[in-house]
């Protein structure tokens, strides 16, 4: 469905708001390469039986580099195609061979169950069996050891790894012997206090990789962000990283347009409430089948909203089934069903929280609306993202009375002449590496010259040798506290 029969659904005159920016963002052809020479026959009748007879050129220039020998971080739009360009890599190395390992690394367990359901059917096409297995809080005990021990590629996430992997390495030793690749997907969410804490992860994750005798090649891929090789060279502290940032993905016409809901109080610049005219900017596109997704900032907003939605359907309509929220707090088998009926049309509208921000495979949907600013500018265009992935899309930031929102909306131009923001970590905070030098004491012992990744960590062994929780002999540091330091 284009934007033109969309738009007409979004008129202004039915507003008594006002509309400070309405623009068009022209749609965009892909860009379509022949498969690399290389691809093994038995991957290029995978990809054919998943209609892939040709890359997008940054899935092709991903690949090479990768092939190479490059460290990678792909920085292409939402639903570009940003998964093959690590899959398609790892799953030649395991076909040429299977006794190789890899690694995913996701930010949330639901994204690693998506990407597990993803890779799962193009694997099927293979004549070897590659084992794919998550292994977070929710795997059963019963296959943990199956996936310690068989598993060709471990998705996981950032704490499991912290504290299920790493401090048990000798139970994982099949895997870091053998670890030839680690993908960290949703790069851009690494910064701040979490990034810093999961660049002191990846510190200990390589220090045990060279114990085992691997050096894996790390492959990155993100949203755009305005510094991604720096943000790459900082949490894997590794120079040689190839940077792919031209999609050739196809896009859809996209319009945008920030929505001011009219004054009530001028002198204390109160406004309608943001969710009711986003309400009454989403219900008639769900009314009329336009599968739209709401954004709100909070899990009451999300409920409030799908209540009232729900009211706004024709009676007649099972409005429950049409329109679904989505939230942390579901059950991970009802987001599952949310996800694949929005795959496959059954679902007409979805309210979410930031949860469906990142890459979870939801279709393409048609309309984005967003009530109220979600706080960065790498946030809104990733939410605005989820609409229109090949036809024409509709996105519409309602405001609130906020003061950042006011800015926002009243400044368009702000918004759209500034690059997203810059993903910053410090994984040198006295506190989070002594917190991680614990971890990584317990893991194995340190020598006199040894550094944890780029910092030079002998002032804190000292230390932590007065307080009682390491021991030094023959030129070496131990763990010697009963407490367990990962927890």
């Amino acid at each position: 469905m284009s934007d033109r029969i969309l738009m007409p659904r979004f008129d202004p005159a039915e507003f008594s708001g006002e509309i400070t920016l309405d623009h068009l963002i022209p749609a965009t052809a892909a860009d379509f390469v022949p498969l690399p020479a290389d691809l093994r026959p038995e991957l290029v009748a995978a990809l054919a039986g998943r209609g892939v007879q040709r890359l997008y050129s940054h899935q092709a220039e991903a690949y090479e580099a990768v092939r190479r020998g490059r460290h990678l971080v792909v920085v292409t739009p939402t639903a570009s195609g940003k998964t093959l360009c690590y899959n398609l890599p790892i799953l030649q190395r395991l076909l040429e061979n299977p006794e190789k390992r890899a690694l995913y690394v996701y930010p949330t367990k639901a994204l690693a169950q998506d990407q597990l359901a993803e890779l799962g059917a193009l694997k099927s096409g293979l004549p070897i069996d590659v084992r794919v297995d998550t292994y977070d809080g929710d795997t059963p005990p019963g296959r943990r050891t199956a996936i310690r021990e068989g598993g060709h590629i471990v998705m996981t996430n950032p704490d499991i790894l912290h504290t299920g992997l790493l401090p048990h390495h000798t139970r994982w030793r099949r895997l870091f012997s053998s670890l030839e690749f680690v993908v960290i997907d949703e790069l851009h969410t690494y910064r701040g206090l979490f990034g810093s804490q999961v660049a002191n992860v990846i510190r200990r994750l390589k220090r045990i990789c060279n114990f085992y005798g691997s050096n894996p090649t790390f492959i990155c891929a993100s949203a755009t962000i305005r510094n991604p090789l720096e943000l790459a060279q900082r949490l894997l502290e590794e120079d040689n990283i190839a940077l792919v940032d031209r999609s050739g993905a196809p896009r859809g016409e996209r319009r945008l347009v920030f929505y001011n809901p009219p004054l009530l109080n001028r002198d204390l610049g109160v406004r309608r409430s943001s969710m009711l005219e986003a309400r009454r900017v989403a219900a008639p596109w769900i009314r009329a089948g336009v599968q739209t997704i709401v954004f709100c900032r909070s899990r009451l907003q999300v409920e409030v909203m799908l209540s009232y939605l729900r009211q706004d359907l024709d009676p007649r309509l099972d409005s429950s089934r049409r329109v679904r929220g989505y939230r942390a707090g579901y059950l991970p088998l009802h987001r599952r069903e949310i996800e694949a009926g929005l795959r496959n049309g059954d679902i007409t509208g979805v309210v979410s929280t930031n949860a469906l921000e990142l890459g979870i495979d939801i279709g393409t949907l048609q309309c984005a609306v967003l009530v109220g600013y979600p706080g960065t500018i790498a946030s809104t265009w990733q939410q605005l993202g989820r609409a229109g992935r090949r036809s024409g899309s509709v996105g519409v930031f309602v405001a609130s009375s906020s003061p950042l929102d006011q800015f926002i909306v009243r400044h368009p131009e702000y918004f759209l002449g500034t690059a997203p923001e810059e993903g910053l970590i410090d994984p040198d905070n006295l506190l989070l590496l002594a917190a991680h030098l614990q971890a990584g004491l317990f893991e194995l012992p340190f020598l006199d010259d040894e550094r944890l990744g780029g910092a030079d960590v002998q002032e804190l062994l000292h230390l932590f040798e007065e307080d009682g929780s390491a021991t030094r002999s023959a030129g070496r540091w131990f763990w010697s506290r009963q407490a367990f330091p990962a927890e």
